[in-house]
């Protein structure tokens, strides 16, 4: 039993580690296909990277992995050993991306004069993969690290610090660009797809729904749920008010994915079961979300 805990364990952590690359690569090629090429730019480091490249042509790479080697000094200094292996892996991979995918040619994926399409498209892969990068524990450093170190010292969420740098970057722009106010607003528009993209791919996996199963045969069907879909079941006494009878419901949380599965058993057992489900806000604890305190 102890072994096969273990191999389950690494392979998570591989599959975790597939995934992160996947994210890491899918943002770099969001950069050098769409955004580079159309002198669009984005949020944090890599939008500092852009924004350099853009007046000396210093790759956004070098700056990157700069900027991030400093960041990273920093905040093991003011802040501890608080940033995992993980993080230091996805700036060098996201390095390694940015320096050997090459800048394709304006037109080659969107025309040359369909900025806002190139923003809204970039926008999405970028978020996408970043999403992808945050569902599975990983980090491309960058700004995260500076909303770490800002939320040590001043009351500033983590979030809001992340929206003022990256507005900040974005804004800038302005005086790199002969005064461009257009390009502020495809830079914006993109950080913002980016954003809801995000949101969107975590939350997508991550929502969960909440069952009230009413059923004469609640034993058979919290056993089979225990059993089939490895969740756990608890079992709560009611009274039906009509009847003045006592009733058993079965009370489950899974997630939204996995609801399919409840209504199958639910059916397979009881066709006559009354049952109820709610979409729920957070589910933290074993099998979902981990506890975070500030």
């Amino acid at each position: 039993m102890a072994l096969s805990k273990k191999a389950k364990k690494t392979w998570i952590g591989i599959r975790e580690y597939v995934m992160i690359v996947l994210g890491l690569l899918m943002y770099a090629f969001a950069w050098k296909g769409l955004l580079l090429p159309h002198k669009i730019t984005g949020g944090g480091v890599t939008g500092i990277g852009a924004l350099v490249y853009y007046a000396t042509g210093f790759p956004i790479s070098a700056t990157y992995i700069i900027i991030n080697a400093f960041l990273l000094l920093v905040a093991f200094k003011l802040v501890g050993w608080q940033f995992s292996i993980r993080t230091i892996i996805g700036v060098a991979l996201l390095t390694f991306f940015l320096s050997i995918i090459p800048e394709m040619p304006i037109g080659t994926f969107v025309n040359e004069n369909e900025n806002f399409m190139a923003c809204v498209l970039g926008g999405l892969i970028m978020g996408s993969g970043l999403g992808l990068v945050f569902l599975n524990n990983g980090s491309s450093g960058g700004t995260d690290i500076v909303a770490k170190i800002l939320n040590k010292y001043r009351n500033i969420t983590p979030g809001r610090a992340l929206l003022y740098a990256d507005v900040l970057i974005v804004s800038s722009s302005y005086f790199l660009k002969f005064g461009s106010i257009e390009k502020i607003v495809y830079g914006l528009t993109a950080l913002t797809v980016s954003t809801l993209s995000v949101d969107m791919v975590i939350n997508g996996v991550r929502q969960s729904v909440q069952f009230f199963i009413f059923s004469r045969k609640h034993e058979q069907i919290a056993t089979r749920i225990n059993a089939e879909m490895n969740r756990g079941v608890t079992i709560l006494d009611g009274t039906g008010w009509y009847s003045k009878e006592p009733v058993k419901v079965i009370t489950v949380v899974v997630r939204k994915n996995e609801s399919t599965n409840i209504f199958r058993i639910v059916k397979e057992v009881d066709p006559d079961a009354f049952i109820s489900q709610a979409s729920v806000a957070g589910v933290y604890g074993q099998g979902f979300d981990v506890i975070k305190t500030k």
